[in-house]
């Protein structure tokens, strides 16, 4: 069987990074992007400079794994910012930067991987929301409706694709030990965490086993679902 062909935004660093070095480690060939540029060295590893909100970068590189590889098995939207202010004292500019990243590069690399994949008649979408929307988590107000605005578009483009064989799901992860999570204050951390049925940090390892059900052969009758960890 050829090796799988796996598209993950954001992989310089954190979950992005886990999780390319986790499918690389199950034989995928990997297309990772972010804003810089990586040092990721494996011989199954591609990386991509860019803003996924740049539709013309992001055309480029689907265009460029179309001439390499003629297909594209899944597609991992992990890429995301958060910031972590009074909805009083968020910045316009801040507020823009976090709808664009985390919807409209959600949504722009979905159109065109979706494109790829329907001319396989089969493929997976993976989408990343967050625990701070169904917590409705204060000082997040923005990353929680940028958030819940991708769970809109997993639940609307998981029947648009369907007919396509292409399944798109979600993932809300509790916190991680990442560049994210260490700017929150502690007392904030702890009452976030008591919140969760289970009161522990979420671990890569937790992201990943997500990953791997949604994108399994096995799961082609689960789409437009959004599992949060840590049980909330």
């Amino acid at each position: 069987m050829a090796e799988p062909i796996t598209l993950i935004t954001g992989t310089r660093k954190g979950i992005g990074r886990h999780l390319a070095e986790h499918y690389l480690a199950r034989g995928h060939r990997v297309i990772g992007c972010s804003r810089q540029a990586s040092d990721l060295d494996h011989p199954g590893y591609e990386h991509f400079a860019l803003d996924v909100a740049d539709e013309a970068a992001v055309l480029a590189m689907i265009s460029e794994v179309r001439k390499r590889h003629q297909r594209l098995d899944h597609l991992i939207n992990n890429a995301g910012i958060a910031s972590m202010n009074h909805s009083l004292l968020t910045p316009y500019g801040t507020a823009e930067q976090i709808v664009r990243t985390n919807l409209l590069g959600t949504f722009l690399l979905s159109r065109e991987a979706a494109k790829l994949m329907k001319r396989a008649g089969t493929g997976r979408i993976v989408n990343f929301s967050t625990v701070a929307r169904p917590l409705k988590l204060e000082g997040e107000a923005l990353y929680a409706a940028s958030k819940a605005a991708v769970e809109t578009l997993t639940a609307v483009m998981a029947k648009e694709l369907a007919s396509y064989g292409i399944t798109v799901n979600a993932l809300g992860p509790t916190p991680i030990d990442t560049d994210l999570t260490r700017a929150i204050p502690a007392a904030k951390m702890k009452a976030l965490l008591e919140q969760q049925a289970i009161k522990r940090l979420g671990s890569f390892a937790d992201v990943s086993h997500v990953t791997d059900f949604f994108l399994s052969a096995q799961s082609d009758f689960i789409t437009g679902q959004v599992l949060y960890l840590g049980g909330l």
